[in-house]
Order: structure tokens, then C-alpha cells, then sequence
């Protein structure tokens, strides 16, 4: 075997095992579009947050976005930015409403009760829902549970467990989190609201 080829070889085994770690993140958070404290607020700032980051959507490492059907009507156009980075421009009626940016961590947000993962291999979830609040420990899809503390004024943290064991965190500070947990979509807000969708 070439060392050329031993390199490409492990280059593929190392990026395998990093994909493998993205599908159940340890910690999960990084939505960059809003401050929902609450089934129903909507953000003030996503809007302007996206127009100031859609320049990045152009770059030279950005792949031609797609875009999918959200759950409400409402549109998504997902750009590659990097190996295990996406984002997503959540449109309505031709604006730019939300953006949520999947850089090496999942990301979630609730859009007045629409709520969206988009994950660092750029799978994005849609769903509507009342969600759980918390503080306190719910039941999620999938067989989780989810224990919600909270942390400070807008911030909110969930254990998610699994087989009597924590499994991962949702940390939702100063902004939503999203994370896939091995197909299940879950999305906790700043307010301590959870929910989830298979």
C-alpha cells in the first residue's frame, strides 16, 4: 500500500469516527437567530442577524444551497460551508425570518411553536408542537428523558438520558439548542421549553 493511499485511508476512518460523534453530540446548542423565551415569542433579531451573516452564504467554501419544505409552509435554503458545517435561512414570504448555523454542533430553535434542528451533516427537522416545561424531567420520542434545570435568567439546561444513564446535554444559553439524538429531534429553548419529534 502507497503512503498516499495510508494517508486517504486513515483521512476516511478519521472522518467516519467524526461523523459517528455528530450523530449524538455531547453537548448541543448554536442557534444563532434567536431569543425565544417561550412557546410563542418570536425573535426580533433574526432578521437582521441573517442579513449580517448572509455574505458568508457566497463564500468561496460554500456549496449551492438547497432548500425544503418547513413543517408551517415556510422555506428553508441550506448551504454547505464546510465539512461539518451548515446553516439555514429560514424564509417567509420572500424574508430572511431565522437562521440557524450547525458548526460541529447541532442547532435548534423554536419558531412560535414550529420547531427546527439542522445538524453539522446538514438533516434539517421540522415540527409543530406545545412542548414541556420545565424545570422538571419529561419523557421525550424515542424512549429519552429529559431532565431541564435552570441555570440563570434565559438559561436553561437538559440531561438527556437514556438506559438509566445521561446520555448528552442541551445547554440553551442566551439562545435555543437543538440535538439529534440518534434520530430523535429535540429543540430546548432560553424559557426551559422541550420537545421532540422522531
Amino acid at each position: 500500500m502507497t503512503t498516499r493511499r495510508t494517508r486517504r485511508t486513515a483521512r476516511s476512518a478519521t472522518l467516519l469516527a467524526v461523523a459517528a460523534a455528530a450523530a449524538f453530540s455531547v453537548t448541543a446548542c448554536q442557534s444563532t437567530d434567536n431569543d425565544a423565551s417561550g412557546p410563542h415569542k418570536a425573535s426580533t433579531s433574526a432578521q437582521s442577524q441573517a442579513q449580517n451573516e448572509s455574505p458568508s452564504l457566497t463564500s468561496k467554501n460554500a456549496s449551492a444551497a438547497r432548500t425544503q419544505t418547513l413543517v408551517d409552509g415556510s422555506k428553508a435554503k441550506i448551504s454547505k460551508l464546510d465539512g461539518q458545517h451548515y446553516r439555514a435561512e429560514i424564509v417567509s414570504d420572500g424574508a430572511v425570518i431565522a437562521t440557524l448555523d450547525a458548526d460541529g454542533h447541532d442547532a435548534g430553535m423554536d419558531g412560535n411553536g414550529m420547531f427546527v434542528t439542522l445538524t453539522p451533516g446538514g438533516h434539517i427537522s421540522s415540527w409543530m408542537d406545545t412542548g414541556q416545561q420545565g424545570p422538571g424531567t419529561f419523557n421525550l420520542e424515542g424512549g429519552w428523558k429529559a431532565k431541564i434545570t435552570k441555570q440563570d435568567e434565559d438559561h436553561y439546561r437538559a440531561q438527556i438520558i437514556g438506559h438509566d444513564d445521561v446520555m448528552g446535554t442541551i445547554d440553551a444559553n442566551g439562545h435555543d439548542a437543538g440535538l439529534d439524538a440518534n434520530g430523535i429531534s429535540i429543540v430546548l429553548t432560553t424559557g426551559g421549553l422541550i420537545s421532540s419529534h422522531e
